[in-house]
C-alpha cells in the first residue's frame, strides 16, 4: 500500500474555491482502480493546543493507494488534469509526500 499526503497552499482567500473544485473530483477518484482512501482535510476546530495548524489558506489531502502504478494512473486521469487546469491560478504551493508503511 502507498500513502500520499498532499499539502496544498492556496493563494490568499482562495482555499474555499479550490475545495469546491476538489470535492467535484472526489467521487470520480473513489471509483478509480486501487483507491483505498482519498479526501481533503482542514484544521479540526477545538483541537488541543499542541496542534500545528495548517491555517486558513492551506489544506491537506490524505490518500491511500494499492500501488505506485495505480497512484501514477490516478495522477494521469483526465479528471485530474481538468482539476489542475481549473485550480492552477488559485494554488500558491503544492507539496506531495509519497510514503510506505513503516
Amino acid at each position: 500500500m502507498i500513502h500520499l499526503l498532499a499539502f496544498i497552499t492556496a493563494k490568499p482567500g482562495k482555499r474555499d474555491a479550490i475545495l469546491r473544485e476538489f470535492t467535484k473530483i472526489v467521487p470520480l477518484v473513489h471509483v478509480e482502480k486501487g483507491c483505498i482512501e482519498y479526501g481533503p482535510v482542514i484544521d479540526a476546530a477545538g483541537a488541543p493546543a499542541v496542534q500545528a495548524k495548517l491555517g486558513p489558506d492551506k489544506f491537506a489531502v490524505v490518500e491511500k493507494w494499492e500501488s505506485i502504478a495505480l497512484l501514477e494512473a490516478h495522477m494521469a486521469a483526465p479528471h485530474m488534469a481538468e482539476y489542475g487546469a481549473k485550480t492552477k491560478d488559485l494554488i500558491a504551493e503544492r507539496v506531495l509526500h509519497i510514503l510506505s508503511p513503516a
